[in-house]
């Protein structure tokens, strides 16, 4: 496979992310790009990293949850990455069950009183 090396506007483009995002990721040390001069490129590992931040997002867990869990990587390797990832997201399918036993019951509820208000017109 051939390395890839996409420029700054590039990186935005493929992911669909803002120039202030991207720096933003740069600045919390999520995203580490190659500088030349003023410009930034940002090879596999940092488009790697990028798929996985957004992935986290996607899944409701913070930048600094995916901060520690990509440091993992980088520290102790794949074996206590995946442990970690197992950890965050048994917690996190927890939090996203009970969003949706809430939003279950305020729809629930809002039917009843739809259906409440709707023989009264």
């Amino acid at each position: 496979m051939p390395d890839i090396r996409l420029s700054f506007k590039e990186m935005c483009a493929k992911f669909e992310a803002t120039p202030r995002t991207l720096r933003y990721y740069e600045y919390i040390e999520l995203l580490q790009p190659e500088k030349d001069g003023r410009a930034r490129f940002y090879g596999p590992r940092e488009v790697a990293r990028m798929t996985l931040i957004l992935r986290g997002r996607r899944f409701g867990f913070s930048l600094e949850e995916i901060r520690q869990w990509l440091q993992i990587y980088e520290r102790k390797g794949t074996g206590p990455q995946m442990a970690a990832l197992v950890a965050l997201a048994d917690r996190q399918l927890a939090e996203l069950q009970r969003q949706r036993d809430e939003i279950d019951t305020a729809m629930a509820e809002l039917q009843t009183l739809r259906e409440t208000a709707s023989r009264s017109v």
